[in-house]
């Protein structure tokens, strides 16, 4: 679902990501951790289009994402670890903005808005401003309208950060949804605990370099998620 091969990005003399490959196949949840300045933003916003690599190639579903941005961007959705909203909108006003961009039928939109809207506990504030919206409620909004178009995959960098318990569990429910449908994930964490917990594969990356990837139990073996990135960090 998505192939990264050999992806270099260089802002001026810093190499923030360097010769990353990686692949992610239908049906998984795949975890992307490091400190921060460690290349995952970088890497997120490749995937999604929003920056141009210095050298290598992305696929989303077999497609280059040079050759083809919006095949690939149909397919996609991508949340941003602060979501940056239209602030004079309202809920709803975004939501119906984001499906008319990706050609989602009026009745589609309500049925899926009205889904998601519920459990989050959103419905009765999609008529205020997201002006007024806390970063909770914001990050709600984002998964949401993220979810309108039906990805096929979806790239998240930190997703649970400012998500009360609730929420949170809700979006780990609609994920692996997602990857039963024959979707994907990858998303960034620094949260170890969740990503043990919640993917079937992870990865390592630090100074913009993969360090280990594979399953979970091959990562970790018979240790802790936190004790093999904390040992891998440490070494030099």
């Amino acid at each position: 679902m998505l192939t990264i091969d050999h992806l270099t990005k260089t802002y001026g003399e810093k190499k923030a990501v360097d010769d990353l490959s990686l692949h992610i196949a239908p049906g998984e949840i795949y975890g992307f951790i490091g400190h921060n300045g460690a290349g995952k933003t970088t890497t997120l916003k490749a995937c999604a289009g929003i920056l141009l690599p210095d050298a290598g190639e992305i696929r989303i579903d077999g497609t280059p994402l040079a050759a083809d941005p919006l095949a690939c961007k149909r397919k996609i959705a991508y949340i941003p670890d602060n979501p940056d909203l239209y602030g004079f909108m309202t809920g709803s006003q975004f939501l119906a903005f984001v499906a008319d961009v990706f050609g989602v039928p009026a009745a589609r939109r309500d049925e899926l808005t009205a889904r998601y809207a519920a459990p989050f506990e959103m419905t009765n504030d999609l008529g205020r401003p997201i002006s007024g919206y806390s970063h909770g409620m914001k990050q709600k909004l984002a998964v949401i309208a993220a979810w309108l178009h039906e990805p096929k995959l979806i790239l998240m960098d930190e997703p649970f950060v400012g998500l009360d318990p609730t929420a949170a569990h809700l979006l780990k429910e609609m994920m692996r949804e997602i990857c039963n449908a024959g979707g994907a994930i990858f998303f960034s964490t620094h949260v170890l605990e969740v990503a043990e917990k919640l993917c079937d594969r992870v990865a390592i990356i630090k100074q913009g370099r993969l360090i280990r990837s594979g399953t979970m139990e091959e990562v970790k073996g018979d240790a802790s998620l936190e004790d093999v990135f904390l040992e891998l960090e440490a070494e030099a």
